[in-house]
């Protein structure tokens, strides 16, 4: 979970645990970067908007060009349209809207987890 705002952090923390997922959480772009440099996981969850620093968009590109098959869904309370067509262009498989609920987390993970 990459998020710039702590309690968006535990919120979706707290929603991918009720579901039976560990979440590991980090701040920002460059830290979801470095963070997966060292570890695998089988699904990012990147917000869109994030400052200060790289913004969701930037963040999952770098994160592709050294882990090209990684899965990627971006949450986002707003965001603007052409950055999420640029983004399912680029492989982005999903969209979570803010505010996170446990029933439109389980329709995302069930999509990219068939």
């Amino acid at each position: 979970m990459v998020d710039d705002v702590e309690e968006q952090r535990q919120i979706a923390s707290e929603v991918f645990c009720r579901l039976g997922c560990t979440a590991d959480c980090v701040d920002s772009g460059e830290a979801a970067v470095a963070f997966l440099k060292g570890h695998s996981v089988d699904l990012v969850v990147l917000d869109m908007l994030m400052a200060p620093g790289i913004d969701g968009l930037e963040s999952f590109k770098r994160i592709v060009a050294f882990k090209p098959e990684q899965k990627v869904v971006i949450a986002s309370g707003y965001s603007q349209p052409s950055d999420m067509k640029e983004a399912k262009r680029l492989g982005v498989l999903d969209y979570i809207m803010k505010p996170y609920t446990l029933q439109h987390i389980s329709r995302v993970l069930h999509r990219v987890f068939p």
